[in-house]
């Protein structure tokens, strides 16, 4: 769905959309969308700005970093989004950005699609850190077990630190 501004000048548009499963490509992110996707928005003009704000929830499943465990995780999101014109832009100049205006995205003249809003907010929803359980033991480093399923057999790594030859040196 394209957002234009054209249609926005006639009147604000309400969304209430439920994407598939395989209907949006996050390419290359590390998670799939394992449910559909519900979305609810309202997207207006103000001024030569349009303003998009809304709900998006759904289910990923991706893999822990610490033990490669699939896990389901929900996303529950709201935005509140502002685009101007990229024409409003200078392309040819550097300029400084005000603080008030690192909040702004910006739209080619043909509008915004409304699925790459979403892939963004769900990109953005995304944590960076993907963990089953705060306690999580992860793989051992050796053998490569779960070590949240089974005890490691593996020797203890020394006790010494890689630094204790520095010990007794001075100025350190």
């Amino acid at each position: 769905m394209l957002i234009t501004e054209q249609e926005l000048e006639l009147h604000r548009i309400v969304v209430s959309k439920v994407y598939a499963p395989d209907a949006l490509d996050y390419q290359g992110v590390e998670f799939r969308q394992a449910g559909p996707l519900n979305l609810e928005a309202v997207a207006e003009l103000l001024g030569s700005e349009i303003h998009i704000r809304g709900k998006l929830c759904t289910r990923l499943e991706a893999c822990c970093d610490r033990c490669l465990v699939k896990i389901e995780m929900p996303i529950d999101c709201a935005f509140d989004l502002f685009y101007r014109p990229m024409a409003t832009i200078a392309v040819e100049e550097e300029i400084e950005i005000r603080a008030d205006e690192l909040e702004v995205g910006f739209y080619p003249e043909s509008g915004i699609a409304l699925e790459d809003v979403v892939m963004e907010q769900v990109i953005l929803a995304f944590p960076m850190k993907v963990v089953c359980q705060p306690n999580c033991l992860g793989l051992c480093p050796t053998c490569g077990v779960n070590r949240n399923l089974e005890k490691c057999q593996c020797p203890a790594p020394p006790s010494e630190s890689p630094f204790s030859s520095l010990k007794g040196e001075q100025g350190i």
